[in-house]
């Protein structure tokens, strides 16, 4: 299949960024796009799974989260975010996370413009139901900058399910989607509140045996939910038969003790993996000014970021990386997936999973409070 051409080869920005930049502790605000260079002694370690289950897992431990390219911050130019993808594949990356969600459809038109010139067959894709869309004359009042005109609604009945999956293969231009998520699903959606019940209790009749259907058909690989919130993840073990859980905002190097002694354990015992998704908790550990994506900054959360920034100075080895090696070191855990505006960020990304963290640093976090003293991470056996 051709390949693109990219404005930065992962080779040539990797080299570059660690031989010219100096890391510093973040400051208390960064603009979007703005990049924390990696640092680190790099060593030559592929990014493919080498911790394959039972069950379809994706087949690289680092993916690519597409939030950013539906403009969840700012507005990002179709070219910028091409780039961003391209560099991503050419840093070796071989799963992408999508959503009709993610800026009204503008995010999954714009990854398929880039994977629809690869063969399918070199890299996994997974995609959301939960939301319908429909066109508009304008869109509704929504967090996504200058999304399309298209509305949408909640459905998740068998037919809209099998709906929202046809629409994203013609919005992708792609034959196949290897996992498909049940998008938002749980009580923190304010759209639902208390009401998220009901809602479940439809996806419970509907999606869910209908994509075990298109499992066994093999018309996908894989299922579970995509929420930010581990109840709904727990409650489809009893619902069903999921092989894969998208859990966002809810393990990373600075909160990570409910999901590592509840959730994880419950899920591991099914031998249903994690996607880890906000590794970075949307920004905040690389020194963004918010936390996750409610606006809100935890009164806890400057000190320990505060911590990690001052151990990670100490022991020559940048946030950013630290905290993505973190989150994918859980024996459960599948992949992570970081979003990124700019190829040097998702060039960035792939960098830090081969840096070679020494195991101090590790101790250092546990004893300042950062990590949790059972926390699994780099080289240490789970």
């Amino acid at each position: 299949m051709p390949t693109r051409r990219h404005v930065l080869t992962a080779a040539a920005l990797g080299t570059a960024a660690l031989a010219t930049s100096v890391w510093r502790p973040a400051r208390a605000q960064q603009a979007p796009g703005d990049l924390m260079p990696t640092r680190g002694a790099v060593q030559d370690t592929p990014l493919a799974r080498n911790r394959p289950g039972a069950r379809f897992r994706p087949s690289t431990r680092l993916g690519l989260g597409g939030g950013p390219a539906g403009n969840n911050w700012e507005p990002i130019p179709d070219q910028q975010v091409r780039d961003m993808i391209g560099a991503a594949w050419d840093s070796g990356v071989r799963y992408f996370d999508n959503s009709p969600w993610y800026g009204l459809g503008l995010s999954e038109r714009r990854f398929g413009s880039v994977l629809h010139e690869h063969d399918p067959d070199e890299y996994v894709i997974s995609t959301k139901v939960g939301r319908l869309l429909t066109a508009a004359d304008a869109p509704p009042e929504v967090n996504w900058k200058r999304p399309p005109s298209f509305d949408y609604r909640y459905d998740y009945s068998a037919e809209g399910t099998r709906r929202s999956i046809e629409d994203s293969l013609q919005r992708m231009g792609i034959p196949r989607i290897d996992i498909v998520f049940i998008h938002d699903l749980a009580p923190n959606n304010r759209e639902m509140g208390e009401r998220w019940t009901e809602y479940f209790d439809q996806a419970a009749r509907g999606a869910i045996p209908e994509l075990e259907r298109m499992r066994d058909e093999g018309l996908i690989r894989a299922w579970g939910m995509g929420v930010n919130h581990p109840e709904p993840a727990l409650r489809a073990l009893d619902a069903g038969d999921p092989d894969i859980m998208l859990l966002a905002c809810q393990y990373s190097i600075l909160d990570h003790q409910q999901a590592l002694r509840d959730t994880f354990p419950k899920l591991a015992a099914r031998d249903v993996s994690v996607v880890v998704g906000s590794p970075l908790a949307a920004g905040y550990v690389v020194g963004r000014d918010r936390y996750l994506y409610d606006g809100s900054i935890p009164e806890w959360a400057p000190a320990r970021r505060a911590a990690l920034y001052a151990v990670a100075e100490r022991h020559g080895v940048d946030p950013r990386t630290a905290a993505l090696q973190f989150a994918d070191a859980p024996e459960v855990v599948s992949a992570v997936i970081p979003g990124a505006r700019t190829a040097e960020q998702a060039v960035a990304n792939s960098r830090s999973m081969q840096v070679a963290i020494p195991p101090d640093f590790w101790a250092e976090l546990r004893r300042e409070g950062v990590i949790a003293e059972d926390a699994p991470v780099p080289g240490q056996a789970t």
